[in-house]
């Protein structure tokens, strides 16, 4: 059995400033990462054999504060990494929308904005790469890998065989810290029981106590959610 939970980072100051960069987690993506890391500690949930995580400031951060729970070095990953621009850029998400928007919509998957930027198939090309390497090197091992919304859409994408080259009719809205879950039961060479299969997408029931006074008793309803 292979495991592969995708965890993206918490809150960004790219949140905030609205640039194309590489920001550091904010206090609020600290504390939610935090909360993940308190629930994985409390219920055990993820018993993971790799840690891997994206080489950005903000997914690396985030892997540094549930690492300890896992008991796991972390593995540094580029090929992880969110939409890429380059380090110098100064445009911004508005001005890029606006850009895109005005993009024959046949050409936008292949749209590359400026010099040393990737266009979209070329992102989903590295993810699906990544995704693919990782699944088969560390085949049946759980694997927890710390990145990207982008990398968490990228995986409907290759585990679903969807078209790389053609934008989606339909977008994911993946949470910060939230856990995607896929698993797959038999071996490549298997007929019905090498797909995989999605368990979760979206799981942020650690964040519901984020601006609660009352902490979710995690240990105490471990046994329930074992159970199920």
């Amino acid at each position: 059995m292979t495991h592969l939970y995708l965890v993206r980072h918490g809150d960004a100051t790219a949140t905030s400033s609205n640039m194309l960069e590489d920001p550091h987690l904010t206090p609020l993506g600290i504390a939610q990462a935090e909360h993940l890391r308190d629930r994985l500690a409390a219920t055990g949930e993820i018993k993971a054999d790799v840690l891997i995580a994206s080489t950005m400031l903000r997914a690396r951060q985030t892997a540094e504060i549930i690492a300890p729970v896992l008991g796991l070095p972390i593995i540094s990953d580029p090929e992880v990494q969110e939409w890429r621009f380059p380090e110098d850029e100064t445009l911004n998400v508005d001005e890029y929308i606006e850009l895109f928007k005005n993009v024959p919509h046949e050409q936008k998957p292949f749209f590359q904005i400026i010099p040393g930027a990737e266009s979209w198939v070329q992102f989903m090309l590295r993810a699906c790469t990544a995704l693919n390497r990782i699944a088969l090197q560390y085949e049946g091992k759980t694997i927890v890998v710390v990145c990207h919304g982008g990398v968490v859409d990228a995986s409907f994408h290759f585990f679903f065989r969807l078209s790389t080259v053609h934008l989606s009719a339909s977008y994911f809205d993946t949470e910060n810290t939230s856990i995607t879950h896929w698993y797959r039961a038999g071996q490549p060479a298997d007929n019905f029981s090498s797909n995989w299969t999605l368990a979760s997408y979206n799981d942020v029931m650690h964040l519901r106590d984020l601006h609660t006074p009352t902490r979710i008793p995690w240990r105490e309803i471990t046994p329930t959610i074992s159970a199920e």
